[in-house]
């Protein structure tokens, strides 16, 4: 074969070739293609991101506001307490009997001393009429030996009677005396133990449930018969962290210091009551001490084992600065609120909040009183952004805006000073 000539395989590699270099020509004119038209759409958003600061900067946010404002105010600590009776009394039997009455019912409110449960007592009685009869006797013999011996003196001296006789019969008489005092305190004994078959109420408060009935029988100490509960007054235990001590005894200090509490549930005014001691350590688990309260409890409003709404009134303030707390928004740096300045321009401030009583946010740094601050319509603003003044609702998202703000067809971002 000539050398110049090409063999069919030389001819099918050389077409191979040919083939995938157009093939990579193809895919690179489609890559640059693709890059210029994602070059030509970032060119285009860059344009719309340039433009859009300022259309920003042109809307105007509808907001609510309210007045910085100084007002007495209270200092108070709010917790949860429990109601606890002061007194509480498991009533028993001290003795073996059977009950032959019962004269309280599930739930009632007793008298210290009113007749509760009556046992079948009919061997005590007998006991105490058996050592009535022996004093009796005792008595009269003593008194028949006491005569002995006074008319053994005058017949003594004229030695009508023996010495003998005489001593005998004033050792009678003084033996008499001795079984006269025994028997008194035998029949006192007999009497203690037949006032254990009539079982009294030991304080005033609210019988539970009777556990036992008519005609069952009795061990001493065994089976409570039913528990009272002091209702009138009553205490309510609740804890107070331990920064708050000073405040405490420094207001204790002055005078009595008044509680109100709120049972979970009541629709009514708060129960008032006043402090009456706290605990002599602080717990070092949980870093509070124990505190108590008493309430009269007149309309039986709190009840044992209940929980309740506990507000501590230390004292008052009578320079306090004062916003709704919808006005404090939370940061990453802190608490701040959006001062609405005179030209209707709205500034983030950073304020330092008290405490929170009675729907007033207390603000102890940060705020002037007079100054104007948004209550409403603060996820719109940012600082430096101006601000329409409006009432009522106008100012939440999604409802009727100003004109002025329903024409700004660019998006805001919600203001965030840090």
């Amino acid at each position: 074969m000539a050398a110049g000539c090409v063999t069919p395989k030389k001819a099918s590699k050389i077409a191979e070739k040919i083939g995938m270099k157009r093939f990579i020509w193809a895919v690179a004119a489609v890559t640059a293609l693709a890059i210029g038209s994602a070059s030509y759409q970032f060119g285009m958003l860059d344009e719309a991101l340039a433009q859009a600061p300022s259309g920003r900067a042109n809307a105007t946010v509808p907001v609510r506001i309210a007045t910085v404002a100084v007002k007495p105010t209270p200092v108070q600590f709010d917790t949860i307490g429990t109601v606890q009776t002061i007194a509480a009394v498991t009533v028993k039997s001290r003795l073996d009997a059977v009950i032959d009455k019962v004269l309280v019912q599930d739930g009632q409110f007793v008298k210290a001393g009113d007749v509760m449960f009556q046992l079948d007592s009919r061997a005590a009685q007998a006991a105490v009429d058996q050592a009535t009869a022996t004093l009796a006797r005792d008595e009269v013999q003593l008194e028949n030996a006491n005569r002995n011996v006074e008319r053994d003196k005058p017949l003594l001296s004229k030695d009508f009677v023996s010495h003998q006789q005489f001593d005998t019969d004033s050792a009678n008489a003084r033996a008499l005396e001795a079984s006269v005092k025994a028997d008194k305190a035998q029949l006192e004994t007999t009497k203690v133990l037949l006032s254990y078959y009539t079982i009294v109420a030991p304080i005033d408060g609210r019988v539970g449930m009777i556990a036992i009935k008519s005609g069952n029988s009795l061990k001493s100490n065994d089976v409570p018969l039913a528990t009272i509960n002091q209702i009138q007054p009553i205490y309510v235990s609740f804890a107070l962290p331990q920064n708050g001590l000073p405040e405490l005894r420094g207001a204790m200090a002055q005078g009595p210091v008044t509680v109100r509490v709120l049972a979970q549930g009541d629709k009514g005014a708060p129960v008032e009551g006043k402090i009456a001691f706290f605990e002599n350590s602080i717990d070092s688990t949980s870093g509070t001490i124990a505190v108590r309260a008493t309430f009269p409890n007149g309309e039986q409003r709190l009840w044992p084992g209940q929980f309740v709404n506990v507000s501590v009134l230390v004292r008052t303030d009578p320079n306090a600065i004062v916003v709704p707390p919808a006005a404090i928004q939370v940061g990453q740096k802190g608490s701040y609120v959006f001062v609405i300045k005179d030209d209707n321009t709205a500034e983030t401030r950073a304020v330092t909040v008290d405490r929170t009583v009675g729907g007033n946010a207390v603000v102890s740094s940060g705020l002037a009183p007079g100054e104007r601050v948004a209550i409403d319509g603060q996820l719109r603003l940012t600082d430096g952004a101006r601000v329409q003044i409006v009432s009522g609702d106008a100012a939440n998202p999604g409802t009727a805006q100003p004109e002025d703000a329903q024409k700004s067809g660019t998006a805001q971002k919600p203001g965030n000073p840090t």
